[in-house]
């Protein structure tokens, strides 16, 4: 209560958004449409005096990870308010664009930093249709609306489609870094999909030092320093156990992409 006392100086407030999980719609854990009352909230409730990014994500979809990181990074101008970054087990591809909607970026020393790529895939079946005996049927309208179909053997112009997306993804992912972390960036070639632990990424210029959320923002801001937790709540449903194959199969897409950094 003593911030509405009046002439009585309230201590620094820092928001602290909890950005965990895979990046994509639906029942994914990070996604723009359920984030932003959070992210809203955050900079907005009480006129914090920074916002820290608690992030600890593996990746997902690149549109979804835009979305979020330009809410912060719209917000964070508005109301000029400072946005710090703390890295827990991994910020790797999707993970780390969110990251770079920070002012600044910290982490464990064992923490996975990087990923700064795009990949696409899935599986090809025609052999084993053809093996049992399974006549494949598809109609069109359009002579690449079947492209990339698991069940028809892959065709090299439709391969160079998709490479050539993925270049041009991978181009906004590279800008949004180079935007995010300017000449703070190593001369060293860091757009190629590699990840580093935080020593590496800190030489790279992927982040700015290895530090944990509470000590840091009582470096930056004093020991009497308020944190402001902000999170996404479970849907009412996921409470009472009604969506349990749902939330399964959303931990197993998680769980995939984790694998990708041996977690």
């Amino acid at each position: 209560m003593k911030r509405f006392i009046p002439f009585v100086k309230s201590p620094p407030r820092v928001a602290v958004i909890r950005l965990q999980g895979a990046i994509g719609t639906g029942r994914m854990p990070l996604n723009d449409e359920a984030l932003a009352p959070v992210i809203e909230k955050a900079f907005k409730r009480g006129k914090p005096t920074a916002v820290a990014l608690l992030i600890n994500s593996p990746g997902g979809s690149p549109v979804q990870s835009a979305r979020i990181a330009g809410r912060i990074r719209r917000l964070a101008e508005e109301k000029e308010i400072p946005v710090h970054a703390f890295v827990e087990d991994v910020a790797a591809s999707g993970g780390y664009w969110l990251a770079c909607a920070a002012d600044d970026i910290f982490a464990d020393p064992a923490s996975i930093i990087g990923s700064i790529g795009v990949i696409s895939g899935g599986f090809g079946a025609h052999d084993f249709i053809a093996k049992h005996g399974i006549e494949r049927r598809i109609y069109t309208a359009g002579t690449a609306k079947s492209q990339l179909d698991m069940f028809k053997p892959e065709q090299s112009e439709d391969v160079a489609r998709l490479k050539a997306i993925l270049e041009q993804m991978h181009a906004v992912f590279i800008d949004h870094v180079k935007t995010g972390r300017g000449d703070r960036l190593a001369d060293e070639d860091v757009f190629t999909g590699e990840f580093w632990l935080a020593g590496r990424g800190l030489e790279l210029g992927l982040i700015d030092g290895i530090g944990h959320l509470e000590p840091k923002l009582k470096e930056l801001y004093g020991d009497d320093v308020q944190l402001i937790p902000y999170g996404r709540r479970k849907p009412w449903a996921s409470r009472f156990g009604m969506q349990l194959a749902g939330d399964a199969m959303a931990a197993i897409e998680e769980r995939a992409l984790l694998s990708r950094y041996g977690l």
